[in-house]
């Protein structure tokens, strides 16, 4: 099967942009996941879908990645496709208070130019270290901003290949959710509504939330963003403290001391070690508050 798709990704992609067993751990904010039989990264949306489609056809997995911020890949790597939508994805375009953007931007770039032309909105976005694609998918946000609140559509391609273009509402954006997470489509660009404002205004906000991050989250060591989501009526960090957890450890993964909603890793973690504090926080906490906690972080691979 391998063989087969070598042949057909070489018939659309340059050999550069193919790479076989490639070490997730380069292509993660963990710094953690296995390699992956390929690793590509198509230049323009019609090779994107043309590898979907050799995917799809020889019923090969795939999965795409940006930043690789939000995900855990196993030890033992990634049986199929790894599929990179950033560096290649990464145009702006400006037209009034209308800002369209390609699924590899990365949040904080578009946040900072957004605010560069006097646009407000999306600057709770700026610190999360992830590209548009990701957030699209999982309505990402923070600060009291969320992606929902500016967008105005999304331009997706269907897991049959078919091109879409999706409004808010057809979005169906949601706590961590979004139409694009359940019909596994993917993200190509996004258009967001944003409001005028102040540029010193907007970029002084920006500068603050960036301040607050660097206070209160383990920004020197990597991980994988906020580890849990949000249970409803309480927040993942405040029950973790409370389980008597900051600091546990298994191995080189830890739950972080500054912020214990994250889970870092301060040396050689793997992913085994990873799924193990996980299990053993929602274990304790569950234990402790009758609370389960659900990991915001995504699986991917072989453990």
């Amino acid at each position: 099967m391998l063989n087969d798709i070598n042949q057909k990704l070489k018939a659309i992609l340059s050999e550069e942009n193919i790479v076989r067993n490639e070490p997730l751990a380069k292509h993660t904010t963990f710094k953690i996941g296995g390699p992956a039989d390929y690793f590509v990264t198509p230049e323009n949306k019609d090779q994107l879908k043309l590898v979907i489609q050799v995917c799809t056809e020889s019923n090969t997995p795939y999965y795409i990645i940006g930043k690789g911020s939000n995900l855990l890949v196993g030890d033992k790597g990634y049986k199929g496709v790894i599929i990179q939508i950033y560096k290649k994805f990464n145009r702006i375009e400006f037209d009034n208070n209308i800002v369209t953007a390609g699924a590899g931007v990365m949040l904080s770039r578009l946040a900072r130019e957004a605010a560069e032309h006097g646009l407000a909105g999306l600057q709770g976005e700026s610190g999360i270290p992830g590209t548009l694609g990701g957030a699209v998918a999982m309505n990402a946000g923070a600060y009291g901003y969320e992606i929902k609140d500016y967008i105005k559509s999304a331009t997706v391609i269907s897991q049959d290949g078919e091109l879409l273009t999706l409004n808010k509402e057809e979005l169906q954006l949601g706590y961590r959710t979004s139409i694009v997470q359940k019909n596994s489509y993917v993200v190509l660009e996004a258009t967001f509504e944003l409001s005028s404002g102040k540029k010193e205004d907007i970029l002084e906000e920006i500068k603050e939330f960036d301040k607050k991050r660097a206070e209160k989250q383990p920004l020197e060591f990597p991980s994988a963003g906020s580890t849990f989501k949000r249970p409803e009526g309480y927040f993942a960090g405040k029950l973790i403290m409370d389980a008597g957890l900051r600091g546990y450890r298994v191995g080189d993964i830890m739950v972080s001391e500054k912020h214990c909603g994250f889970v870092v890793n301060v040396g050689n973690g793997t992913a085994s070690e990873v799924r193990q504090l996980i299990s053993d926080v929602q274990r304790i906490v569950y234990e402790k508050n009758q609370v389960m906690l659900e990991p915001e972080v995504r699986f991917l691979g072989e453990f």
